[in-house]
């Protein structure tokens, strides 16, 4: 059986590419942070992620070793960008006069956070990466 790059990287790539695009709508947050009437989104990693990798569907899904075996129509590892059904609007702490439902302080700590778990899902590829040439040297 051929290893492929999706069997041997697994979540990760995703996860890296998925919080990249959670880091732009969090700095969109921020930077409206002064408009009126803006409202603050963000979206659930975890969902998005269970969805990009086709087990959200709660059904067993078929793995294939070929690609002239049966496809499996419920998976979908799409790479683009982020729906607009996956972000959610975020509900206010404290909501402002002018209807913007922005809190900088939160948003600059989910900003921070996030940062965080991306530069760990980076580490955790470089690591899959790593182990991949050393294994391609016969280390």
């Amino acid at each position: 059986m051929a290893i492929t790059f999706n069997n041997a990287l697994g979540v990760h790539e995703q996860a890296l590419l998925l919080r990249g695009q959670r880091s732009q709508v969090i700095a969109t947050n921020i930077a409206n942070s002064d408009t009126p009437g803006y409202k603050a989104r963000d979206l659930d990693f975890a969902s998005v992620l269970k969805q990009r990798m086709g087990l959200d569907s709660g059904a067993m899904t078929l793995r294939t070793s070929n690609a002239r075996h049966i496809s499996d129509p419920t998976v979908s590892l799409g790479n683009g960008p982020v729906s607009e059904q996956a972000l959610m609007y975020r509900t206010p702490l404290q909501p402002s006069l002018d209807g913007n439902t922005v809190d900088e302080q939160l948003e600059n700590a989910n900003f921070a956070r996030n940062a965080l778990e991306h530069q760990a899902s980076f580490q955790f590829l470089n690591g899959k990466f790593s182990g991949m040439m050393k294994a391609l040297r016969g280390e």
